[in-house]
Formats: C-alpha cells, structure tokens, sequence
C-alpha cells in the first residue's frame, strides 16, 4: 500500500525564501528576518505564515526546545504584526480626521478654508485703507 501524502509536500513556491538555517538561529533572528521586506515583501504576516507552515511541516520530528524557541518566534512576530496594525490605523484615523474637519468646515460655511483665509485678508486689507 502506497503511502498517504500531504498537500503540503507539493508547495514549491518561487516567490520568497528564508536564509538558508533560519529557523535554527535565535528567536530574535528568526522574527526579525522573516519580518524584512527581503523576506516577506507583503509584510509580516507573511513571515507568520512562514514560520508556521515551517513548525507545522518539521511536526514531531522538532525537538521540544526548538519547538520552544520557535514558539517564542511567533510570539515576537505576534508583537511586529500588532504593532503595524496600529501604525497603519493610527495614520488612517489621523487622515480620516483631517479630511472629516475640512469637510465639516466646508459644510458650516459652504466655504473652504482657502476661501475663508481669502476673505479675511481682503477684510484686512479693506480696513487697513
């Protein structure tokens, strides 16, 4: 009887690599480099995905403490992928809120702010002569 095997031995994509020996090197190492552009031009989360398909693909024959430290790999790239989220809705609200206060200042007055700069330097200008 032939032997059963996974989907996942038919993945052979050209796209994006790892160091050759990553995955042995520190957990640091592991999720600053998977977190690179180089590495993951799409982001980290593509370095996640990575990462776990490799953990996922050694199974049982990963030693425990290497499994640990992996572990502690996904965990770091956790914090990464966390912290572009935040970023990346930080800037969007700060956009969002400008665009929103310069539509609700059109709003009020049916005038931009450039219009209302104008107007009020001819007022300036009206009375200075």
């Amino acid at each position: 009887m032939a032997t059963k095997r996974k989907w996942s031995a038919k993945v052979d994509t050209e796209s994006t690599y790892p160091e050759e020996g990553l995955f042995t090197k520190s957990p640091a190492t592991i999720a600053k480099s998977l977190a690179s552009k180089k590495v993951s031009p799409k982001g980290p989360g593509s370095g996640m995905r990575m990462l776990t398909f490799y953990i996922n693909r050694a199974g049982k024959n990963l030693p425990a403490k290497r499994k640990e430290a992996l572990q502690k790999a996904k965990t770091i790239l956790s914090g990464l992928i966390a912290d572009q989220k935040e970023n990346s809705a930080a800037k969007h609200s700060a956009r969002s809120s400008h665009s929103t206060k310069k539509k609700a200042a059109h709003k009020t007055t049916g005038r931009s702010a450039k219009a209302k700069i104008h107007m009020a330097k001819k007022a300036a200008a009206r009375r200075a002569a």
